[in-house]
Formats: structure tokens, C-alpha cells, sequence
């Protein structure tokens, strides 16, 4: 599948419809322990070690990565 972007409003658009998510917050442990912002459950993992966690992705949901 390919990758798209989307926006806030579009993510809480779907969320509104019901639609279930797996975020995964691919900040460097740097810039994230600098933010005071950080969603609940998402999943941490650095954007240079996705590779090494594909397994732990669900892969019955859309999943939106995200980082600064």
C-alpha cells in the first residue's frame, strides 16, 4: 500500500466516524523527550529503527506515522 498524507482534521474526521487508528510516533528520542505534546498508546520508534520493529506494527488497522 502506498503512503498518503493526511491532516489533523482529516484524522479526526475518521476518528469521529468510528475508525480505528495505530499511530506510531517516529520522533528521536531527543526531540520527543523535549515535547510537551505526545499522544496516548501511541507506539515510540525512531524513524532509523522502523525497519527493525515491523513486527510490532498491528496490521489489521491504517496506520499513521508521525514526527516533527
Amino acid at each position: 500500500m502506498e503512503a498518503t498524507r493526511i491532516t489533523v482534521d482529516e484524522v479526526k474526521e475518521r476518528m469521529d466516524r468510528g475508525e480505528q487508528f495505530t499511530f506510531i510516533d517516529t520522533r528521536n528520542p531527543v526531540a520527543w523527550s523535549e515535547s510537551d505534546k505526545k499522544l496516548p498508546n501511541a507506539i515510540r520508534i525512531p524513524a532509523n529503527e522502523l525497519d527493525q520493529h515491523l513486527d510490532e506494527i498491528p496490521k489489521d488497522r491504517t496506520v499513521i506515522i508521525y514526527c516533527t
